[in-house]
């Protein structure tokens, strides 16, 4: 048996390869970029072959990296962008649609229409999600019912649906596996995360037919076998997690109370509840931190939809930077901005706010405002999201008192530094900030018999560098009413 892990990120903007060693060193790796599809404003989606050519591409080039065969690898652990859906047609793969991804606020209406009829409480009961374009559900029935034919070859059971991993694996396994996990399952808004099974009475508020969905195993399971045409040799798929519980998983956020803040695509905060599906007064989501042996763990979340895509629309729209690490030694010559204020709203406010047709805005910009400040106040945006998130947390009883960091973003020690200031709380890097593809690997190490207990991973993980607050309270309460200000002038009434 190999002793080796291949962990596949497919991610919002890019798809990702790592090879691991049993000490969970890096042997091997590579990453690709994929398009962005815009058809309407508001609107964002995949083309599902690319999303899939890419992730063969980097696995492939990966495996080549590290010198290895396939024979040395144990198994295969897979994390991806949650909440995007894919339809495919079960006898030859192909999807009838693009990926809708999580970002897309086509059904803003749709969720407006069924919060008007009253059934916010039940899907948050069932679920502990908001009825937001954001999850599964909608984007599920906005496909059955705008493209032609679909609906009738889903009621007759030609049809598939799944979150990317689920779409994944299919295509791993030659169409063998059509399975997921529980934690994407529980992005879907149909999984009713208390009994751990989809839920007929959601089926029917969405109009959706069970026979379009997956299995839902634990995260570390025996998914199913990718076939030795993709790698030459068969490998199992052992280990599968949405990005933000793989990401908690990475950070060895497994203890009750612990706290792992990511900063990708979105920014992403979990608090581990434990065995209790606690329910948010502010607006929070609840839902499953990771599914093992067969016990569930919950999870606190706060979801910002902008965070990295911020730094990116910087650099490729607006031009004004040429890379997103730029952004550190700008921030340092300029200094805190206190008198501009960015709202990076591009796909409506996440949580606290659950506002979909909000948009961006950049308020108190002068003559003399510069590039400089817009690219710094982008950066405090970012903290300030996260700061919503964490107070809401706290009114929910959930009071951190450190946060694990992790994603791209973190390698940017201003922000970090302005993070704490913000939150006033200790904010900690690991020493690998790949949380989220790391995250996966574990999952399927476990499966495999290669880590033993939960307690390896937290042996695993390590502090690189640590910021402390030191920002005056009157400071931070006078930059935290400007962003509130700001948020007050953009946000929608429905």
């Amino acid at each position: 048996m190999g002793q080796h892990i291949l962990a596949i990120d497919q991610g919002t903007s890019s798809s990702r390869a790592l090879i691991y060693d049993r000490a969970f060193s890096v042997v091997g790796g590579a990453q690709q970029e994929f398009e962005q599809i815009y058809p309407q404003p508001g609107w964002v989606e995949h083309d599902p072959e690319a999303i899939w050519g890419s992730v063969e591409a980097v696995c492939k080039k990966a495996l080549s990296e590290s010198g290895l065969s396939a024979t040395e690898i144990a198994a295969i652990g897979i994390t991806n962008q949650r909440e995007t859906t894919l339809l495919w047609d079960r006898n030859t793969g192909e999807c009838v649609y693009n990926a809708i991804v999580w970002q897309d606020r086509r059904t803003a209406a749709s969720c407006r229409a069924l919060r008007k009829r009253g059934l916010q409480e039940t899907v948050a009961a069932k679920t502990g999600l908001r009825l937001d374009p954001y999850f599964s559900a909608t984007k599920i029935a906005w496909i059955l019912e705008n493209i032609a034919g679909v609906r009738e070859r889903a009621a007759k059971g030609e049809l598939a649906f799944g979150t990317v991993d689920c779409f994944l694996l299919w295509r791993l396994s030659g169409g063998a596996r059509h399975a997921t996990d529980a934690t994407n399952a529980s992005r879907t808004m149909l999984f009713n995360i208390h009994d751990q099974q989809w839920d007929p009475e959601l089926l029917e508020i969405f109009d959706i037919p069970q026979s379009l969905l997956p299995d839902v195993e634990d995260c570390a399971a025996e998914f199913g076998v990718a076939s030795c045409e993709w790698l030459e040799k068969d490998v199992p798929v052992l280990g599968i997690a949405g990005d933000q519980q793989a990401a908690l998983i990475g950070q060895a956020g497994l203890q009750p109370g612990m706290t792992k803040s990511t900063y990708g695509t979105g920014c992403f905060v979990i608090a581990n509840t434990g065995p209790d599906a606690l329910t948010s007064q502010n607006k929070l989501l609840t839902t499953v931190a990771m599914r093992i042996d067969g016990n569930v763990t919950y999870g606190l979340e706060g979801s910002v939809f902008v965070a990295g895509s911020a730094i990116q629309w910087l650099r490729d729209e607006l031009g004004i930077i040429d890379s997103a690490q730029q952004t550190e030694g700008i921030a340092r010559r300029t200094g805190v901005v206190d008198d501009i204020v960015v709202v990076p709203a591009f796909a409506g406010l996440g949580a606290p706010y659950w506002d979909p047709e909000a948009r961006g805005a950049i308020l108190g910009l002068t003559r003399g405002s510069s590039r400089e400040q817009i690219v710094t106040a982008t950066l405090q945006a970012i903290a300030y999201q996260t700061c919503d998130l964490i107070q809401a947390m706290s009114d929910d009883g959930i009071v951190p008192s450190v946060i694990r960091v992790d994603g791209g973003m973190v390698n940017n020690d201003w922000f970090l530094q302005f993070l704490a200031d913000v939150l006033n709380i200790a904010v900690e890097r690991p020493t690998n900030v790949e949380s989220t593809v790391l995250g996966a690997a574990y999952l399927a190490a476990y499966k495999a018999g290669i880590l033993a207990n939960a307690e390896q991973i937290a042996e695993n993980w390590h502090c690189e560098a640590r910021f402390d607050p030191r920002m005056p309270g009157e400071q931070r309460n006078y930059l935290l009413d400007q962003w509130k200000t700001a948020i007050s002038r953009i946000a929608t009434s429905e």
